[in-house]
């Protein structure tokens, strides 16, 4: 998923020398931009002693790519999103897991293991998640005019709509209207999809996947987004509401992992155990506005967010949802043709 927000970014890569990475008493983080705190990471480090090469991204290519191009391991921590996870165990770029390090490990909330994309729980830590549905703005349509994807079909729409500019999300809003899954890699049903969303194109108004300030002024009355936006959007326009797709959904995991080969294994156990305990989880919650994987930190969250349905709905709601796995290079170089196509008016 690709969520770029503003970050504080204490050390970006460009900075970081060879030295550094290189310090035995050094550790290398890159990360989602915006969703661990400054301070989080300087308290680490008061009560370590581990100083933290802190590094940031805006997309899970670009991750990626700096990975698979870095002949020798730099990176100590990522936090590839469930996909990615995926598709880089299978491509033997992670470690597996020692859990007997990870003494905070039970604090995590159960739903997030052993899904699809790590089955065994073996590559990945979940840290943060959240579900991609639609909102409107009462100002401009009834609450709950809308209750599917396949509504926003309605020509009543005609310029209204914002599309995260996200390949595989939109794609996965359209194969749930045609009854496929999120994770399709069928080249027919891809195709399908593209055709679909061809007839979408005189309600789409924007694509954009920053789209807090959108929702806030009002640049647009319905659409797609992430429910961890929506929330912080509803914080400066009440007449924001999010609406869980009941022809599905998709449900994004970030998770941290330890690269293959990591050059800082046991000072990056260190700080995955010290991110998994209840008051660090907390505090990052509270920061970023995320939904948090730590069911334990969860629990102590204020209650005008523990019991928010936008940001954490119940079992029956999350049962409509699909947690998105790799879907293979073929796929992706097919979807990524007809998203430009799409892109370009069709």
């Amino acid at each position: 998923m690709i969520r770029i927000v503003l970050a504080v970014i204490v050390v970006t890569s460009s900075l970081i020398g060879s030295v550094a990475f290189a310090n035995e008493n050094t550790l290398n983080i890159y990360t989602w931009s915006g969703v661990i705190p400054d301070f989080i990471i300087r308290q680490f480090e008061k009560e370590t002693g581990i100083k933290v090469n802190f590094s940031t991204y805006d997309s899970n290519e670009i991750m990626y790519a700096k990975l698979k191009a870095d002949k020798n391991p730099s990176y100590d921590i990522v936090e590839p999103s469930s996909y990615y996870i995926d598709r880089m165990r299978r491509q033997d770029m992670l470690e597996t897991l020692d859990k007997t390090k990870l003494t905070n490990y039970k604090n995590l909330n159960p739903a997030f293991m052993h899904q699809a994309y790590d089955p065994q729980s073996s590559y990945s830590l979940p840290f943060i998640w959240g579900i991609t549905g639609i909102f409107l703005n009462k100002d401009y349509f009834p609450s709950n005019s809308i209750k599917r994807w396949s509504d926003l079909w309605n020509t009543k729409y005609v310029d209204q709509i914002m599309l995260l500019d996200d390949s595989r999300e939109v794609f996965s809003m359209a194969m749930r209207v045609l009854g496929y899954s999120a994770n399709d890699s069928d080249p027919e049903h891809i195709k399908e999809a593209y055709l679909k969303l061809k007839t979408l194109l005189p309600n789409i108004k924007i694509f954009n996947s920053a789209p807090i300030s959108i929702l806030i002024d009002e640049d647009a009355a319905v659409g797609m987004v992430w429910n961890g936006d929506l929330f912080k959007a509803k914080k400066e326009n009440s007449q924001l509401e999010f609406i869980y797709p009941k022809d599905g959904f998709v449900i994004w995991v970030d998770n941290f992992a330890i690269p293959k080969n990591a050059p800082h294994r046991e000072n990056a156990y260190k700080f995955l155990d010290f991110m998994m305990r209840v008051d660090i989880a907390k505090a990052v919650a509270l920061d970023n506005n995320f939904p948090t994987a730590n069911l334990a930190a969860q629990k102590t969250l204020p209650t005008e967010i523990r019991d928010n349905p936008t940001v954490y709905p119940s079992q029956d709601v999350l049962r409509l949802g699909e947690f998105q796995t790799d879907i293979g290079d073929a796929a992706l170089a097919l979807y990524e043709k007809y998203w430009e196509r799409l892109k370009m008016g069709g």
